[in-house]
């Protein structure tokens, strides 16, 4: 396919220009281009965005929740949930239920959800410190086994075993020189509560230590004014942090790109599929929702349009950052060797068209990729 006079964010804003896709990658990108190849789509995409693919690097894509009871368990995530999300790339994990919840089950759906288009990683452990692995050892899972690419916990909340820092310590040691040895990033995945200690205990784990900030991806972050504080000094201090997409993203960015702060540090995500449960003011159990991948989608539109941070860097969020900050290989980028994965937007930021790894799976607003099941 070559996209003629497309509007692209690599997510750096290259401006107009032409994008050739040849076998499931970017082969070329430049101004003019003449190809001739029989059987070539030529494709006229004048007043048309390309961004990159969304890099969901938080996606319950295997089923999670469970919190009130059995029946609050959400089904595993149908393929085309991802194609109307703009979102080529999912990284799965399990979250408050690692008891009934099982690694080779979500590994197992993301092997699925890969042969039928999306590109897939996932996180070994749950909220539980010690959590459930694959192999027996968190170590192991992320260097003997291809899809995994470092560990959940949870911290600073009701649900989470509130580990002692030592703990801490000793998983973000583990999972990090796993990661080196397997070329992965061997990332913590920090489910943050909204408890006192905040980002505390992160930082004493790595105090006196060789182990970067960056080593943790705390999510969750602007759950609470407090942790929004919290996570502004994080990142100002050299760590990354995640956003959840809601209606609070512009805010926050806003308030990232006041202080000053890395934008290249800070991250979006949906926590899709994933229970929404919430609590009243004495902590118990009122109601559940929830999450929608399409959240995404729809911050980087609000974001747009609020005008507090350049449109490139408001595509990176959801692509290059965490592309780079998980090691992601050919992702999060719109150049010459990176994977094929894009979103044709309008001048509203609405999804026009997905291409995942060559293939265009949404046209002109069409869902044409669905997954083995669907009608």
């Amino acid at each position: 396919m070559l996209l003629k006079n497309i509007d692209l964010y690599a997510p750096e804003h290259v401006g107009l220009t032409d994008l050739l896709i040849l076998g499931g990658a970017i082969a070329a990108v430049e101004k003019g281009l003449d190809v001739k190849i029989p059987g070539l789509e030529v494709v006229d995409a004048e007043g048309l965005i390309a961004a990159p693919g969304i890099v969901d690097h938080h996606n319950h894509f295997g089923g999670a929740g469970g919190e009130g009871a059995f029946n609050f368990r959400t089904p595993p995530a149908q393929f085309s949930t991802f194609v109307k999300a703009g979102i080529t790339t999912a990284v799965g994990l399990l979250g408050t239920d690692g008891f009934s919840r099982s690694l080779t089950e979500l590994l197992a759906k993301a092997r699925a959800l890969d042969i039928e288009g999306l590109s897939t990683w996932m996180y070994t452990g749950s909220y539980q410190l010690p959590g459930p692995t694959i192999t027996g050892k968190v170590g192991h899972d992320i260097a003997w086994i291809d899809k995994v690419i470092g560990c959940k916990i949870a911290l600073s909340d009701h649900r989470s075993s509130h580990p002692a820092v030592e703990t801490i310590r000793a998983l973000v040691s583990e999972a990090r020189v796993a990661g080196m040895l397997s070329g992965k990033a061997g990332v913590v995945c920090v489910h943050m509560g909204s408890e006192a200690s905040g980002l505390e205990p992160l930082r004493e784990a790595v105090k006196g230590t060789g182990v970067p900030l960056s080593q943790f991806m705390p999510t969750h972050t602007t759950r609470c004014p407090e942790l929004l504080d919290d996570a502004v000094a994080w990142v100002k201090a050299g760590g990354v942090a995640d956003i959840t997409a809601d209606e609070k993203t512009p805010g926050a960015v806003a308030r990232y790109v006041a202080e000053g702060a890395d934008l290249s540090h800070v991250c979006f995500s949906s926590d899709g599929n994933g229970s929404m449960p919430r609590f009243d003011a004495a902590g118990n159990f009122a109601g559940m929702g929830v999450g929608d991948p399409a959240s995404i989608l729809q911050a980087i539109g609000d974001c747009a349009r609020a005008g507090d941070a350049p449109l490139e860097k408001i595509f990176a969020f959801a692509s290059a950052n965490p592309a780079v900050w998980l090691k992601l290989p050919g992702k999060g980028r719109l150049e010459k060797g990176f994977d094929a994965d894009l979103m044709i937007l309008d001048k509203d930021y609405r999804l026009r068209t997905l291409i995942g790894r060559g293939r265009v799976m949404m046209r002109d607003g069409e869902v044409l990729a669905k997954g083995t099941f669907e009608a």
